[in-house]
């Protein structure tokens, strides 16, 4: 695409209460939104307002998150929305393909091509809630996803386009010759199909991906079309944004084929002095002492001993084996953005708190949008995923202010392109890749 057409993207990750850790302390805040459809509706029909892409829910298998799972979620929001995506993390190690393939093709159809799939492997607080003993390693976690997406994929290629006619008079509503059985056979599943729901109205729902491990660039560079990631200054986002995208072409990708999208939780005021401000309301809400303990796992000495002004005692983090993270990277370039930027305790704490370890940036709407702009066309980024740090009231300020001052850049759109996410996205509607070879084996099935 011509840099001077090149678009941002926008896709806003809805929350309970919002990205900051004091979040729900906040007087703008219901506490309670987690399980408030009408909260995230109101989030959903903002970034509808504001042309955003998508609404991003994050998910897991264990832990007490007082929130709606994303299926229920979505297809409650699709009813009530026109427009934006929806993108639904699903975990490979605890689901089975089947269910997966349905569910999805299931939310696409309801909300007319609008779904998303976040494929993550899981998390090993998860392990015991599916009688599991041990959680298996990362090596294998990232096989067993690779194959678990290629089944869901082959299942909803089971079905053709044309595979439903509707002809009442002779009482045929399916063309079972252009329904196929799969017959897939790896190392770790094995499932005949065929789907029992016809073809994604996308093909396939948008495929996402997060996490910048090697495993995850790889499985991003093969599989997925937006990467969620992670970084927090210009430098290391042009390198990660150069090493994914250089690897698609050995899968036989393009660089436009995938889309990379940092991490961003907006402080946002009409001037810097006003957005310094909430970054201190929000501080001051901030229980520094759990927050200061949790950090201080990382490191071989307490860090709520030491002054909030003094440095951030580099010298005393642990190797990265010594402790256990569900995401070892995301503590990574929170550990160099301390050491480029000399972060104190305070900056470092606050940073931590923002956005889950993704960038926090402060400032003014126009300091805002050329952060933005300079990342966007500077190779560190294809768009943002937002953070709002509370929930609405950040994302409306992101939405009603920062949003009509892109445009006026000219790197963010004024309508949406089209009616799918995959249209607004930019990309093409995959054929379906196996119905050919099963048709020219005879591999049909009868359906009634």
């Amino acid at each position: 695409m011509a840099q001077e057409s090149r678009k941002a993207h926008f896709n806003v990750f809805i929350s309970a209460t919002g990205h900051h850790a004091a979040s729900s302390k906040h007087t703008s805040v219901n506490p309670n939104g987690g399980l408030d459809l009408a909260h995230f509706a109101k989030q959903a029909q903002i970034a509808e307002r504001g042309l955003l892409d998508s609404l991003f829910v994050a998910d897991g298998y264990a832990g007490l998150s007082r929130r709606f799972e994303p299926f229920t979620l979505f297809s409650a929001l699709a009813a009530l929305t026109k427009h934006v995506g929806f993108i639904a993390t699903v975990g490979t190690t605890y689901n089975d393909p089947y269910h997966v393939a349905r569910q999805f093709a299931s939310l696409d159809h309801i909300s007319k091509g609008r779904a998303a799939w976040n494929i993550v492997t899981g998390a090993q607080s998860a392990a015991h809630n599916f009688g599991r003993e041990e959680h298996p390693d990362v090596e294998e976690r990232y096989r067993v996803g690779e194959e678990f997406v290629d089944v869901v994929k082959q299942l909803w290629d089971s079905w053709e386009e044309n595979a439903l006619v509707y002809n009442k008079e002779k009482d045929l509503r399916l063309d079972s010759s252009k329904v196929y059985h799969i017959n897939f056979q790896g190392q770790y599943y094995k499932v005949k199909g065929p789907l029992n729901i016809p073809r994604p109205p996308q093909g396939y729902p948008v495929l996402v991906q997060a996490g910048s491990s090697e495993g995850g660039k790889e499985l991003a560079a093969r599989t997925a079309e937006v990467i969620f990631t992670a970084q927090q200054t210009l430098g290391a986002a042009q390198e990660f944004y150069a090493d994914v995208k250089a690897r698609l072409a050995k899968f036989g990708r393009t660089q436009d084929q995938l889309l990379v999208m940092p991490g961003l939780c907006p402080i946002i005021g009409d001037t810097e002095a006003e957005a310094r401000d909430l970054e201190e309301e929000l501080f001051t809400l901030l229980d520094t002492k759990s927050s200061l303990q949790n950090l201080s796992r990382f490191f071989t000495v307490d860090l709520s001993e030491y002054r909030l002004d003094a440095p951030v005692p580099l010298d005393k983090l642990k190797p990265a084996e010594g402790f256990k993270i569900g995401i070892t990277s995301r503590l990574d370039v929170i550990i160099e953005a301390a050491i480029k930027d000399k972060f104190t305790i305070k900056q470092f704490l606050s940073r931590s708190a923002g956005g889950h370890g993704h960038i926090t940036y402060t400032g003014s709407v126009l300091q805002m949008a050329d952060f933005i702009e300079k990342w966007f066309r500077e190779g560190g980024a294809d768009g943002f995923n937002i953070l709002p740090p509370i929930s609405p009231v950040g994302l409306e300020s992101f939405v009603d202010k920062v949003i009509p001052e892109l445009q006026n850049r000219g790197i963010f759109r004024t309508a949406y392109e089209g009616k799918t996410l995959r249209d607004n996205l930019g990309f093409a509607r995959p054929d379906n890749q196996h119905n050919k070879l099963w048709a020219a084996n005879g591999q049909t099935i009868d359906v009634q």
